[in-house]
């Protein structure tokens, strides 16, 4: 394909058109962290709260994306590096509708949660960093994964044979081994509330 005949096309409806729509901003809550450091049951309880309060929310949870979108890839390097583009890139079409998202993956490398902030305006990409004890994801495990890692059915598995990066400044940590969802829940309302992308009458 040639780029020289792909034109980006501008549309009459913004993205502030629909915030007005709204009556709220629409942003990209990055959550990341080890497997079983909740990053589902905290992004699927955020949504239900957002949603009680008539935000227009979705999530983009890292196994349902690999049902669909990237079903075509595996797991090294390289296709978790173009996993995680398509699903940038996803991210921001959502975003520019109005629609605040909720992103759960791994993404363990901090290059390529820049490569997705780079696509967004500033406090748009609110990265969400899930802190918790390796040995707290293990006992919970809840998919068992941990211990196919430990057996060495799973290679390069993040936390055990392949690295985890923490994030170097991320808007909001979350100790999850030490604080219960609710309270995990109203920081992340916090900062939306403190950044104005909802109100305060918006969210209880």
């Amino acid at each position: 394909m040639n780029d020289q005949n792909i034109t980006w096309h501008n549309q009459k409806i913004g993205k502030q058109d629909r915030w007005l729509k709204n009556s709220h901003k629409s942003a990209l809550v990055w959550i990341t962290g080890l497997s079983a450091s909740g990053k589902s049951t905290i992004a699927n309880e955020l949504e239900r709260r957002l949603f009680q309060c008539h935000i227009n929310t979705l999530i983009l949870d890292g196994d349902n994306v690999r049902h669909g979108l990237s079903k075509d890839l595996g797991f090294t390097e390289k296709d978790r590096k173009e996993n995680l583009r398509r699903v940038g890139e996803m991210a921001k079409l959502l975003v520019d509708a109005g629609i605040l998202t909720i992103a759960a993956f791994i993404s363990p490398y901090n290059e390529d949660r820049m490569m997705i902030r780079r696509l967004f305006h500033d406090g748009e990409f609110i990265e969400v960093f899930l802190k918790c004890d390796l040995s707290v994801c293990e006992a919970r495990d809840p998919k068992g994964l941990y211990k196919k890692a430990r057996a060495g059915e799973i290679k390069d598995f993040t936390g055990i044979s392949a690295p985890y990066e923490q994030p170097e400044h991320p808007e909001i940590i979350l100790e999850t081994d030490r604080i219960p969802i609710d309270e995990s829940i109203e920081i992340i309302s916090s900062h939306l509330k403190n950044t104005g992308i909802i109100l305060n009458g918006q969210y209880l």
